[in-house]
C-alpha cells in the first residue's frame, strides 16, 4: 500500500482549512485517511501551520511520499530537515546530539524571521491605515473648501438683492407700506 502525506480539504466555499493526513494513495482526496498529522489555514496572514513534526518525520521514515504543496509545508515547517537529519544519524555522519543542536538552531531562525515577517505585515498595514486616512482626510477638505464658495456667493447674492429691494430712507419705507 503506498502512503501519501496530503492535505484535505474541510471549510466552506471560499473560506478553505486543510488537515494534514497521512492516506492511502488510492483514497479519496477528503475520504479515509490513516492518521492526522496536523492542520493549514491559509486564510490568515501569515499562513497558520499546526504540525506534528515527530509523526510526520516517522511516517516519513517509513516511506510516505508528500505530495508538492504538503512538501512544501513539511519543509517551511522543519520536518523535511529533521528527516534529513535522522537519515545523517543512520549512515554516521552526525550524533544525535548535532543534529539535535542543528535542528534547534533552524527552528530559532525561522522563529526570527516568522517573528520580523509579522512585524513587517503590521507595521505595512498600519502606514496603509495612516495614508489612507490622510488621504480620506484630503478629500473631505477639499469637499468643505468646494462647497464654502457657492455658499459665500449665494450669500452675497441674496444681500445685493435685498439691497436694491430696500428703501433708502425712512420716508421710502413708509410711502411703501402706505401704499
Amino acid at each position: 500500500m503506498s502512503v501519501k502525506i496530503r492535505l484535505q480539504r474541510h471549510g466552506k466555499k471560499g473560506k478553505p482549512f486543510y488537515w494534514i493526513v497521512a492516506a492511502d494513495a488510492r483514497a479519496k482526496r477528503d475520504g479515509k485517511y490513516l492518521e492526522k498529522l496536523g492542520t493549514y489555514n491559509p486564510n490568515v496572514n501569515p499562513a497558520e501551520i499546526n504540525l506534528n513534526i515527530d509523526e510526520t518525520v516517522e511516517w516519513l521514515q517509513n516511506g510516505a511520499q508528500p505530495t508538492d504543496t504538503a512538501k512544501a509545508i513539511l519543509s517551511y515547517k522543519g520536518a523535511m530537515l529533521k528527516n534529513h537529519l535522522i537519515g545523517g544519524i543512520r549512515k554516521g555522519a552526525l550524533t544525535q546530539e548535532q543534529a539535535d543542536a542543528k535542528f534547534a538552531a533552524w527552528l530559532e531562525e525561522k522563529a526570527t524571521k516568522v517573528s520580523d515577517k509579522e512585524a513587517g505585515l503590521t507595521k505595512a498595514q498600519s502606514e496603509a491605515k495612516a495614508v489612507a486616512l490622510a488621504a480620506e482626510k484630503a478629500v473631505n477638505e477639499a469637499r468643505i473648501e468646494a462647497a464654502k464658495p457657492v455658499v459665500e456667493e449665494v450669500v452675497v447674492e441674496e444681500v445685493v438683492a435685498e439691497a436694491e429691494e430696500a428703501p433708502e430712507t425712512i420716508d421710502e419705507a413708509a410711502e411703501k407700506a402706505a401704499e
